[in-house]
């Protein structure tokens, strides 16, 4: 039983995931499979009897990647085991113990963004600030909380000689004395309303569980074994909150890179997860090195810019031998990805081509070149879904996007509207929920596809971006059907259409994705072009200081590391206005351009 489960992890990912129990550190490079072996690790911990399901916490960042846990964890026989982010985790606890040990119901949580609440609070402070200000306001109210700094603590900080090294220094045109105001009246403005903000949900649960020996009692009842993923990005305040959950005990497993650390903004540290065995003198320490996604000539790059870095570890390139690409795919891939990555030499390209690197007089010559380019890859048989532009800042996006457009491809932003959120989407999910409670013998791929050209879908793409973004959505709903169990019905069909969008586990659109590398992480591609390789883009303007230096080459480690096969990168002077030179991360990563 035991060899079904684990019997597919290679040396290094087998160790971990027999190592069950006392306090474990798992540093994991990128593409070296740690999603696959923390969840075979607890599947292991539950069919040996070690782990009861229901008192496994496993946590993470992001819903869709704790709802791509969970659906891992199922399929693997591990149902029950909760795995949640910080704050749905803290929020659940918040409203549970709330009317218990304070009485009433818990504060709602602020839904219209800080940004708005410190509107008001200028107004009542008679400043006239610009929206791109109060936004770093906003940062600043939430890096002062994820830090646990009073407002006394965080203006002494402020007025001290370490602000700058702290890069905490108020926005342009405002004042310390100003942004302290800010800081206050927003406060006071929530108090009134009886609002909490995200950062306030485990401050308050923190707190109360604290001051609460019968609340942490029945938590530490609950849970017993704890799994943090990506905890190069805990910030101290969900460090605090993790530890008031584990009290005395030490069945933890953390799970990180500190170089894909690239929230630091936001009071992220990689210092827990490099310290973690000084905080815990009986933790063991993994290492996984071995990259499974990438070839051998972008992970060469990749080490070459992180070479020396703290905590960087030295990915060795092993696609294709003892577990194959297809084992280790990680959450936002596609489908049929895995089978084309176990070829180095296949219909998506040369393998062992090393990234190219070109650069061009303005952003528009790269944009209209990086079309044609993906035009041509398209054309080549890469489908569109295996192909991603990522960029620093997200006003980098309206190019390329341009671009694709003029060249008759289809793209979709990252980030932007949700998919289960489309319009057509939820019309499709409830027409098909309806049809479910209807007797009907055809096959699902009939059923399916005439719900869905009730819906607007037709066999044939559409002419127009706007029409081909809708036909893409209904398309991919279609394109599930293939990937269930032979006998599917329309009822179990409709129930996992449910499941996903809960889960926020969404179909691939065959489209090329156009992201900011923040949001590209955990992602991964056939083709990758990486744009804006220029200073004052990658590294941005402002990073000013060897410790933002430092946050910027991580973004670029991030970026190039998407890449599964091919890599392109490119930069520009930036017109005739701008004369940037190229980013200092080229040289680093041993590359240069071709100009």
């Amino acid at each position: 039983m035991t060899e079904d489960l684990l019997g597919g992890l290679d040396p290094e990912q087998r160790q971990i995931a027999e190592c069950l129990r006392g306090p474990v550190s798992v540093l994991a490079g990128a593409g070296t499979g740690k999603t696959r072996t923390i969840t075979h690790r607890i599947a292991h911990g539950v069919r040996s009897g070690v782990y009861a399901p229901d008192r496994v916490l496993t946590v993470t960042f992001t819903r869709k990647a704790a709802g791509e846990l969970q659906a891992r964890l199922r399929a693997l026989g591990a149902e029950g085991v909760a795995a949640h982010t910080f704050h749905s985790a803290a929020l659940a606890q918040l409203g549970h113990f709330w009317p218990q040990f304070v009485g009433g119901s818990a504060p709602q949580i602020l839904s219209g963004g800080k940004v708005t609440v410190l509107s008001q609070a200028a107004e009542s402070l008679r400043l006239s600030l610009p929206v791109d200000t109060l936004r770093d306001v906003a940062a600043e109210i939430e890096w002062r909380k994820v830090s646990m700094l009073s407002l006394e603590g965080y203006a002494a900080l402020l007025r001290s000689e370490d602000a700058e090294a702290a890069a905490r220094t108020p926005p342009d045109g405002v004042t310390v004395e100003h942004l302290l105001d800010l800081h206050e009246a927003y406060g006071r403005i929530l108090d009134e309303r009886r609002q909490i903000d995200f950062e306030d949900v485990l401050i308050l649960a923190t707190g109360l569980l604290e001051s609460e020996p019968r609340a942490v009692m029945q938590v530490r009842e609950r849970y017993r074994f704890f799994t943090v993923d990506e905890y190069q990005d805990v910030n101290p305040l969900q460090h605090a909150l993790l530890r008031v959950w584990l009290g005395d005990r030490d069945d933890v497993c953390v799970v990180g890179d500190a170089s894909q650390t690239i929230y630091s903004f936001t009071g992220a540290s990689s210092s827990y997860l490099l310290r973690f065995g000084r905080e815990h003198p009986n933790a063991r320490e993994f290492r996984l090195e071995r990259n499974y996604r990438s070839t051998e000539p972008i992970v060469r790059v990749a080490n070459r810019l992180m070479r020396g870095r703290p905590g960087a570890l030295v990915l060795q390139a092993v696609r294709g031998e003892a577990i194959s690409a297809a084992a280790n795919r990680t959450v936002g891939s596609s489908p049929d990805s895995a089978a084309r990555s176990t070829t180095v030499d296949g219909a998506t390209g040369p393998g062992d081509a090393p990234p190219a690197c070109e650069w061009f007089a303005s952003e528009q010559d790269e944009a209209e070149a990086v079309a044609a380019s993906i035009r041509g890859a398209v054309a080549a048989g890469t489908p569109a879904s295996e192909i991603a532009v990522l960029y620093r800042t997200n006003a980098q996006s309206a190019a390329i996007e341009a671009a694709l457009e003029r060249a008759g491809v289809d793209v979709r932003v990252h980030g932007a509207q949700r998919f289960f959120d489309r319009a057509e989407v939820r019309q499709a999910v409830m027409v098909m929920r309806g049809q479910a409670k209807v007797a009907d013998e055809r096959p699902l791929f009939q059923i399916v596809s005439d719900v869905l050209r009730a819906c607007g879908w037709q066999t044939a793409p559409p002419e127009g971006a706007a029409a081909r973004e809708k036909w893409q959505a209904l398309n991919a709903i279609l394109a599930l059907v293939d990937e269930q169990p032979p006998g599917t019905g329309v009822q179990e069909f409709s129930e996992e259409l449910l499941a996903r969008s809960r889960a926020h586990h969404e179909p691939t659109l065959d489209a090329v994705a156009l992201s900011a590398v923040h949001a590209a992480k955990g992602l991964e591609w056939s083709l990758v072009h990486l744009i804006g390789m220029s200073e004052g883009v990658l590294p941005i303007v402002y990073a000013d200081t060897e410790t933002a230096i430092d946050e910027e080459r991580r973004l670029a480690y991030v970026a190039m590391t998407r890449a599964r096969d091919r890599l392109r990168i490119s930069g520009s002077a930036g017109g005739a206005r701008s004369r940037r030179a190229p980013s200092r991360f080229i040289a680093e990563a041993g590359l240069s351009f071709a100009r």
